[in-house]
């Protein structure tokens, strides 16, 4: 059973590496590979593999085929629905889901969305939302205007339309104005009461507590809002290792649902009167499995029934089962039992890293503990296991993250006691008790406790980085760490270290001397460009700001740096003042260290104090690194002099490698245009070019094409933007000069190779994300 168990496993994992789904007409094997793997013993691993496979296709034909359909995006849509989800306020507006229950139009439109309604209105199409955010449970009639599930894609970026599919979303849109959103009572369904209940618990720790970081940290724990933690406290979580510990984790789903069982079983055994009246019916160690499943049920549904926690919940629910049973028949076969009912329940569990984490801790666990060859203390048992997990995971967390926690096991040896132990009880109490002390305990707690991470982030080398290894050595650490945990008795364990060698130590791939690898990132309605020769790297502007506590440079651009190698930038460039062009600047600037800073902000910019050598970009300053030449184009002194500004200061940068070059313009608009020609004249031309100011109707006239004569151009672009960048008319005059055009929309990120004489012209062609890591759930147009 556990090979068949573990087949089936393999064959879900490997359905989500696929480009596209196989044919509908394959899933009528489905029944007939059950039957293989139910009656013929022989055959049973190959069939368990091709059940899994099938399932996970099936499901996921199931939730595609639930997407809102392409001639639907951009229409006004009138419905009728429920609040199925915690509003989730910031300053901008309130996010939701959304469950359809009837459409004006009769539309087929998918069950669950996800939207957004802004605080003021964004625009004339836009609806205010009210005063008080909208309750779980109440039935609206609104106005909406959806479009399919759609993120940026990077390498080495986050996933949300993988994320969305996980959550069964088929849609994102946001509130129209007309008609008027009106709410027309409340449902009052099972989940609804859940909902309303953890709205409730969350109202009440800002009511007693205020907005600080420790009300963040109780509701995230208590009601798994996760949302509630502010950014900073994240990065110090992700830091000091602990961020599995600041949420409704596998860890307390376990722990809570422990001391349950333990509970139950105590009384069950100590009271007389009952253990006379129950004890035969229903022994204690039944009751105890009941106990278990019932806790850990009603704190995944405390937690909104998110993902994670319905994993923890499938995995203890087997784990009860099997003590109801009697039949443990070893710890393997109650994991793979487990693993197969999380991926039956969840096939697009393996997209999520804490999937394998907690999954690759439980199995640590178990490998460790099955060799100990005689008791130790209680503490020397923990600390076992401690070492295992931090040995075990790291391997998975380079390869997840680019980095791992050196202060980890410190910082949670404090942390897992402290919060596992006594500030989730606390956070629970405080919820169900109508008593301010418990809140204000709990919150006290959180603060020595950030106190404590805070220190443990101030020491030397709290983080080993790294740049994402190879999966082969990643693969081959993971042999290590069977060898290196291996119980007693088995020869030269330390040598597994050896095997961990590769993935840790193994230089990421970088371009060779005179070549350069030029990435226009997917960041949305803005622009940054990553620029990389053999030993230098470059940022061209930084990408928007998506609020308060996002922006592209924390979410597109430092991961991407993190996962290549590159721990320091040697010159980043922000074209001009634009937001949607330097609002990640300050996320990079507090993650790396820049060497030279290159701007054309005013003198009394902000963002000037935090670089460590500003200058002004002024045309005829040039450099080169490792046989690549870099040279500004505009703007000159005398633009500063006449006053120009705004969109037309940008700064336009030329990257040439041998005879190939790129032409990175940012949102100049005509006037820069025409001065650019006139001073460069017949050595503007370049192979790629940056289409300037996203597309839009200002700019590429009609002179600079003909001057600059692209092979390939990419218009970095939002999706369905509200400005309808690319303009029609500019695309036109692109293909009526033989360009082949690229979009960061639709093709995500955009990667060019610049090749030094001697290297072959092929080596120019573009190279688009969505091609390069392309999912059975990403949309992507035909090859060009």
């Amino acid at each position: 059973m556990t090979a068949a168990l573990l087949a089936f496993a393999i064959g879900v994992i490997i359905l989500q590496t696929q480009a596209s789904l196989p044919a509908p007409q394959w899933l009528w094997l489905l029944p007939i590979c059950v039957a293989a793997a139910w009656w013929r013993r022989g055959l049973r691993v190959p069939a368990a593999f091709a059940v899994g496979f099938l399932w996970a296709a099936l499901a996921a034909h199931s939730r595609i085929g639930e997407r809102l359909t392409t001639d639907l995006e951009g229409r006004d849509l009138e419905v009728v629905g429920v609040v199925a989800s915690l509003p989730v306020s910031s300053e901008r507006g309130v996010r939701f889901e959304f469950e359809i229950e009837s459409s004006a139009g009769g539309e087929r439109l998918p069950r669950r969305v996800r939207l957004a309604w802004y605080r003021e209105a964004q625009g004339t199409d836009q609806a205010g939302a009210p005063d008080a955010a909208p309750h779980p449970g109440e039935r609206w009639r609104l106005a909406l205007r959806l479009h399919r599930p759609h993120g940026n894609v990077n390498p080495a970026g986050f996933d949300y339309e993988a994320w969305l599919l996980e959550r069964g979303i088929g849609a994102t849109g946001y509130v129209r104005a007309r008609p008027e959103p009106l709410q027309l009572g409340v449902r009052n369904a099972p989940l609804d009461w859940v909902e309303r209940a953890r709205e409730a618990v969350r109202d009440r720790f800002d009511a007693v507590l205020g907005a600080t970081p420790a009300t963040g940290i109780l509701a995230a724990l208590a009601v798994g809002d996760q949302n509630s933690i502010p950014r900073e406290e994240w990065l110090l979580f992700q830091r000091t290792g602990v961020t599995h510990l600041m949420s409704i984790s596998g860890l307390h789903v376990t722990l809570v649902s422990g001391l349950a069982a333990w509970c139950v079983a105590f009384l069950w055994r100590r009271t007389p009167r009952l253990a006379s009246r129950l004890c035969h019916a229903l022994p204690a160690r039944k009751a105890a499995a009941l106990a278990a499943i019932a806790a850990a049920l009603g704190y995944s549904l405390l937690a909104g029934f998110a993902v994670p926690a319905q994993r923890t919940c499938y995995m203890v629910t087997v784990v009860a089962l099997a003590l109801w049973s009697g039949r443990i028949v070893s710890a393997a076969r109650t994991l793979a039992l487990a693993l197969g009912v999380v991926l039956a329940a969840d096939p697009w569990a393996p997209l999520s890293p804490g999937f394998w984490l907690s999954f690759g801790a439980v199995a640590l666990i178990f490998y460790v503990a099955g060799g100990w060859s005689a008791p130790g203390t209680r503490i020397a048992e923990w600390a076992r296991v401690q070492w295992a997990i931090t040995v075990g995971l790291a391997p998975a967390s380079v390869l997840l993250f680019s980095q791992v926690s050196l202060v980890g096991p410190l910082a949670n040896a404090v942390a897992i006691p402290l919060v596992s132990g006594v500030i989730t009880p606390l956070a629970l109490a405080a919820a169900l008790l109508p008593y301010d002390a418990l809140p204000h305990l709990a919150a006290r707690l959180v603060e020595w406790l950030l106190m404590f991470l805070e220190w443990c982030a101030t020491l030397p080398i709290a983080v080993f980085e790294r740049p994402a290894p190879p999966l082969w050595s990643v693969l081959l650490a993971l042999a290590g760490t069977l060898w290196l945990l291996a119980p007693r008795g088995l020869p030269w364990r330390a040598s597994g270290l050896v095997l961990f060698l590769p993935a840790f130590l193994l230089a990421a791939p970088a371009p060779a001397p005179g070549v350069a690898w030029v990435t226009v990132l997917d960041v949305g309605q803005g622009l940054a460009v990553l620029v990389r020769t053999a030993n230098h790297a470059l940022v061209y502007d930084t990408g928007p700001s998506y609020g308060p506590e996002s922006d592209s440079g924390a979410r597109v651009i430092v991961p991407l740096l993190r996962a290549q190698g590159v721990t320091r930038l040697d010159a980043m460039v922000v074209s001009h003042q634009d937001i949607d062009h330097l609002g990640g600047a300050r996320s990079v600037l507090e993650a790396l260290e820049v060497d030279r800073f290159i701007s054309s902000l005013e003198s009394d910019h902000d963002l000037l104090a935090q670089a460590a050598l500003p200058r002004r970009c002024v045309r005829g300053d040039r450099w080169e690194w490792d046989g690549v030449r870099f040279e500004l184009l505009h703007p000159a002194s005398e633009d500063y002099a006449r006053g120009t500004r705004g969109n037309n200061l940008s700064c336009v940068l030329r990257v040439s490698a041998g005879a190939n070059t790129v032409l990175l313009t940012a949102d100049i608009e005509r006037a820069a245009e025409s001065l650019i020609t006139g001073r460069e004249g017949g050595s503007l031309r370049a192979d790629f070019l940056l289409v300037p100011h996203h597309g839009s109707r200002t700019s590429s006239s009609a002179a600079f094409l003909d001057a600059v004569a692209p092979r390939w151009a990419v218009v970095p672009a939002g999706y369905r933007n509200r400005f309808r960048h690319p303009n029609a008319e500019v695309l036109e005059r692109y293909r009526a000069r033989g360009t082949k055009l690229l979009r960061t929309d639709l093709d995500g990120a955009v990667t060019v190779r610049l090749a030094s004489e001697g290297i072959a012209a092929q080596g120019l062609e573009p190279e688009a994300e969505r091609v390069r890591a392309a999912h059975y759930w990403r949309d992507r147009r035909p090859a060009l």
